[in-house]
C-alpha cells in the first residue's frame, strides 16, 4: 500500500477542513480527486506531503509518518502545487540542485522540458520566478515526470497551461511507469479520459464518493 489514511481531521480555527478521511491508495492507483473549492483536496495532500500536522487520525505513505519521516517520504513523491513557488535561484542551478538530491541525470530534466515544448536552453540563466506561469508549470511538469517516482500528485498541473501544454502534458503521462500511483486533483475530469482508474470526491472535507471507474 502507497498510502494509508485513518480517520484523518485537519481544522484551521473553526469547522474540519478535513472531517475523518479515511483512504487506501494502492500501487498502480491512479485517482482523479474531485470536488468544490474548499473541499479539502490541497490540505488533505499537504498532510501527505507532511506540509500539516493531523489534529486527528493517521497518515501513512509507504508506511512512514509523512512528518517523523518527512525526507525520505519526499523522495518517493513528485509533486506539482497548484502555485509555482517563488524560486529565485536559475533554471540552471534549479536543475543542478534537482540533480544532486535526487539523483536525476539532467538530460533526462530537459528532455522532458523539450517535450512540453519549453525552451529551457535558452532560459537557463534566468531566474524561475521571471519565467512566465506557463513556462513554469513546463518546467516543474518536466522535474516532476523526470523523477520517476512512486507516488506523483499533481495540484490543478494544467492551470497555466495552453491547450497544446496540456495536450503535451497529457501526453507525456500515458508513459509513465503502471506501477506507479497518481493523484490528480481537477475540475476538468474531462482531459483525464483513459489516464484514470479510480475517482475520489470529497465535499466540505469528508470523502461522498470513491468509485473505480
Amino acid at each position: 500500500m502507497i498510502v494509508k489514511i485513518r480517520d484523518a481531521v485537519k481544522n484551521f480555527g473553526e469547522g474540519n477542513v478535513l472531517d475523518h478521511v479515511s483512504i487506501d491508495i494502492e500501487e498502480g492507483d491512479k485517482i482523479a480527486m474531485l470536488g468544490p473549492n474548499g473541499a479539502g483536496k490541497t490540505t488533505l495532500v499537504r498532510a501527505i506531503l507532511g506540509y500539516y500536522r493531523l489534529n486527528e487520525g493517521t497518515i501513512e505513505v509507504g508506511g512512514m509518518d509523512p512528518i517523523k519521516d518527512r525526507t525520505k517520504i519526499l523522495k518517493k513523491i513528485s509533486f506539482i502545487p497548484q502555485l509555482p513557488p517563488p524560486i529565485k535561484i536559475s533554471i540552471k542551478d534549479l536543475i543542478n540542485y534537482i540533480c544532486v538530491t535526487s539523483g536525476v541525470d539532467e538530460k533526462i530534466i530537459i528532455k522532458e522540458a523539450e517535450d512540453m515544448e519549453l525552451d529551457i536552453q535558452a532560459n537557463m540563466n534566468k531566474p524561475f520566478f521571471k519565467l512566465s506561469g506557463g513556462m513554469k508549470q513546463k518546467l516543474l511538469i518536466a522535474i516532476a515526470l523526470a523523477r520517476k517516482s512512486e507516488l506523483y500528485i499533481f495540484d490543478e498541473p494544467t492551470a497555466n497551461l495552453d491547450p497544446k501544454g496540456r495536450e503535451n502534458f497529457y501526453h507525456l503521462l500515458k508513459g509513465l511507469d503502471p506501477k506507479s500511483s497518481v493523484i490528480y486533483i481537477t475540475h476538468r475530469l474531462e482531459d483525464l479520459e483513459g489516464l484514470i482508474n479510480r475517482m475520489i470526491y470529497l465535499d466540505i472535507g469528508k470523502v461522498t464518493d470513491d468509485k473505480k471507474i
